[in-house]
């Protein structure tokens, strides 16, 4: 369908005012379709032409105030509404509309648990279209009256209060809404598990399949605890009172994304809802997301965005609060010491490759609504988050609040721009906002800063940080001396306030801007960026690097050994430390890491990039083999744990080793036993992960997958059984798997999650010369694909699916190929040309 423009929404927003959505859905049609019927009326300010967005298998009837319109007018996804007279309008649209397998409008999900279906809409940018007609862009905000028939025994949830009503048949009627954008509204109907409460007078709910049940029962006093926390937290730090009637989160399946801020009802992927055992990190990182939806409540919902190029300051600003919210509300206090190893590096990441932008990209750089669903990266999320915690460190949290709420207050119910963010923010300080927004939010690209030491001519030392790049920063750097009692320990010598570019020296001062000069001898350590207040690359001096070579592990703040652990990993792909020197660091200092944070994100990268991807083929096995080690160690110095960080220390280690076993020996027999020795008993999460191991090696069959499947039925079981048959180590299994993933129709077309599921087993390195030739086959069977199921299929074609193992120039050859003549779908492309980037990142590590 064709994507809607920004010339065209502007043009539509100034002809109509939008009021009030009266909308009856109808569940009850079986497993394909079911039907909407809204009546939309609105106002047109002056005599013209415009069109209503409707995405139907059939459209059944069109009337515009009262006088039939031709289905057959219908254009694409556009119903022309010609000759509009200047005056108050009602529409009324009936339509058949498809159920998704792709999570997008009404996602429709069968638990092969028990056999229960449920259904959920997810509505974002362009897709209420594919539920119920809508004039259908942020800026024609509406009240939403929703009713919904559902199936006997089910139950449904929308973003108002949901009332039953008498009668034979199942229907729902949902409160109105205050005006919100299309984009907002969400049903979800099916035989939901439910836990309610009520806080602050207002209703609270969690809502799991049945089958999860047993698992939402086990946390809920969590889940709703972290709600109830942040809810409070979020009415201190906002003026405008939480503005909706209710406020549910809904676990939903197959569902692409983390969560999605529907006022009233946040859905969320049931991922969240544990089956088996997950670290205290993981926990903290659900906890974060119910915050960083919570935040949208404000922002976002009640003050939304006018076009999609101000995407970023949706997700930018719920990114930020919810890390910080989290910390200051729950018992997650280290929340941003999970940000800087687990995200920052996704906005490093994606700041340096072909496709990046501003955070803030022009109007003009965002035309349509495809080109704006290019901008959920991590520059969007990760990197504007990290410019706001910047922001709030150079003006000071009180003046940014104040500047918020004032924001907020302003732009009620309404839609707001970057320009209205930024005055707001300029009337609550005397800092030049409008200097530091052109710098940091219209630029693209990471900062270096590299500090330069030298020798004072008193015999002290001095301090000077160059900068590669152009921002201003404000950070601190943390000088650090060996602990004489203990010289694997560091002790802090002192913080050092850095302003670059530095302030105009005093009148009468000796010492040069930007130079710092101190008596003495210099610190053993010199960490620029220490606290991770700034967005930028930094590197470590010779001396400062072979100080962390020897004691990173004992550098005392966890927040500063993430900043050296990301400077390693910089200079790794940057090629300016050799991945095994990361793998040295790796064995000798994560073994006694205690932040599980930390362990984590620095052995994903060493375990998927350096062994993978950054090193020869032939240095592999080495590689995996320093893993297990460092699994190893762990599993010694945490033999006994059984709860808290130890336990979870020890399930990244058991996890670990796993993944790098290079012989099933050892596993095989965890497998068997149902336990690693010392523990934990093999839940589901575990048992699969070895299982799957195993298929890459070689060391199980067909029927013992099928034989697992039949212990675990559930959703996520058919998935381990997907990803185990693709990584199968036979011809036979590879041409099963590639034809599940790109010869089907729509009647045997997989769900997005068993398309990840399955892309995830068929590429493995173990395997090279048996997928290599199905890398010819990937492009035009991914751009064929895309073309027929559309972005999100795309999008995971272009991640999961990407033959990441094979960093051969070939595979880079047949990418670029692809790109210059098949034309992908605009998803598919932006995801090749940042795998590409990726592949040219690990050929030039590599000397190739």
């Amino acid at each position: 369908m064709p994507a809607l423009t920004r010339d065209e929404a502007q043009t539509r927003a100034r002809l109509l005012d939008v009021h009030h959505y009266t909308v009856d859905i109808d569940l009850t049609h079986g497993a394909d379709h079911f039907r909407s019927r809204a009546a939309v009326r609105f106002s047109a300010r002056i005599p013209g032409d415009t069109f209503i967005d409707v995405h139907p298998t059939e459209l059944r009837s069109a009337t515009l105030d009262g006088r039939p319109l031709d289905p057959d007018t219908l254009d694409g996804n556009r119903l022309p509404l010609p000759g509009l007279t200047a005056g108050e309008h009602e529409l009324l649209v009936e339509a058949t509309m498809p159920y998704s397998r792709t999570g997008e409008g009404m996602h429709r999900f069968t638990d092969p648990a028990d056999g229960e279906t449920y259904v959920y809409s997810q509505l974002f940018m362009e897709d209420v279209q594919r539920v119920f007609a809508a004039f259908d862009q942020p800026d024609l905000k509406a009240v939403f009256e929703l009713t919904v028939t559902a199936p006997a025994g089910w139950t449904v949830l929308g973003n108002g209060i949901a009332t039953r009503q008498d009668g034979a048949a199942n229907r729902w009627t949902l409160a109105p809404t205050p005006p919100i954008s299309t984009y907002l509204v969400a049903v979800a109907a099916g035989p939901w598990h439910s836990v309610h409460t009520e806080h602050a007078g207002l209703p609270f709910g969690i809502h799991c399949r049945r089958s999860l049940a047993p698992y939402l029962n086990a946390d809920a006093e969590e889940i709703l605890d972290i709600t109830r926390r942040c809810y409070d937290r979020y009415h201190t730090l906002f003026d405008e009172p939480y503005p909706f009637d209710s406020y549910d989160q809904a676990f939903v399946p197959e569902f692409n994304l983390g969560a999605m801020e529907n006022p009233g009802l946040v859905t969320l992927r049931d991922d969240f809802v544990h089956r088996s055992a997950v670290t205290d990190t993981e926990r903290q990182t659900r906890g974060m997301v119910i915050a960083h939806e919570m935040a949208h409540m404000w922002f976002g919902d009640l003050v939304t965005l006018a076009w999609w190029d101000d995407i970023w300051l949706n997700e930018s600003f719920a990114e930020y609060m919810g890390f910080q919210v989290l910390s200051e509300a729950t018992r997650f206090t280290h929340t941003w010491t999970d940000f800087g190893i687990a995200r920052k590096g996704w906005g490093y990441d994606a700041d340096q490759r072909p496709s990046t932008h501003p955070v803030a990209p022009l109007p003009e750089d965002v035309p349509d609504t495809d080109s704006a669903q290019l901008n959920f990266d991590g520059i969007s999320y990760a990197k504007g988050a990290s410019a706001l915690r910047q922001l709030v460190a150079w003006m000071g949290e009180k003046d940014f609040l104040h500047g918020v709420n004032a924001h907020i207050s302003r732009h009620r119910f309404g839609n707001a721009t970057l320009a209205d963010f930024i005055d707001s923010l300029a009337r609550a300080t005397d800092r030049d906002v409008h200097a530091w927004a052109e710098s940091w939010l219209r630029t693209t690209g990471v900062d270096t800063l590299t500090p330069v030491v030298g020798t004072a001519p008193d015999g002290g030392w001095t301090l000077r940080v160059d900068r590669d790049g152009t921002r201003p920063h404000h950070l601190t750097a943390g000088l650090y001396d060996r602990d004489p009692n203990d010289p694997a320990r560091l002790v802090a010598r002192d913080h050092l306030a850095w302003d670059i570019p530095a302030p105009a020296a005093e009148p009468g001062s000796a010492a040069p801007p930007h130079l710092h000069t101190a008596p003495g001898p210099r610190p053993a350590l010199i960490l620029l960026n220490d606290g991770d207040l700034t967005y930028a690359k930094v590197r470590l001096d010779p001396t400062s690097w072979e100080t962390i070579r020897q004691a990173l592990s004992g550098l005392p703040d966890p927040l500063s050994r993430t900043v050296v652990w990301n400077a390693a990993r910089d200079m790794v792909r940057d090629g300016e430390l050799p991945p095994a020197a990361y793998l040295d660091a790796a064995r000798a200092h994560l073994p006694y890491e205690t932040d599980i944070a930390i362990l984590s994100g620095a052995l994903a990268f060493a375990r998927t990039q350096i062994a993978d991807r950054y090193l020869p083929a032939a240095d592999r096995p080495a590689a995996l083999n320093t893993l297990s080690t460092i699994a190893r160690d762990i599993l010694r110095r945490t033999e006994g744990s059984e709860n808290g960080d130890g336990q979870g220390l020890r399930l990244v280690a058991v996890r670990l080793f796993i993944d790098s076993a290079t012989t099933p020996d050892g596993i095989q027999d965890w497998l068997s036993g149902g336990s690693v020795p010392g523990g934990p008993l093999l839940d589901p999460e575990l048992r699969w992960r070895i299982l799957g191991r195993l298929a890459v090696l070689g060391a199980t069959t067909p029927a013992a997958i099928e034989d697992e499947l039949a212990r675990d039925p559930s959703a996520t079981g058919r998935q381990g059984a997907a990803t185990c048959h693709a990584a199968l180590p036979d011809p036979a299994a590879k041409q099963a798997a590639w034809d599940a993933l790109f010869t089907t129709d729509e009647r045997t077309d997989l769900s997005n999650y068993l398309f990840n599921a399955t892309a995830a087993g068929f590429w493995a390195p173990e395997q090279l010369d048996l997928v290599r030739p199905y890398a010819g086959r990937y492009f035009p069977a991914a751009v064929a694909l895309a073309a027929r199921r559309g972005q999100a299929l795309a999008d995971s074609a272009g991640r999961y699916a990407f033959p990441t193992p094979l960093v051969e120039t070939t595979t880079l050859e047949l990418g670029e190929e692809c790109l210059r003549t098949a034309d992908p779908s605009s998803a598919l492309r932006r995801r090749l040309i940042d795998q590409l980037d990726d592949l040219r990142r690990a050929l030039r590590v590599r000397g190739e």
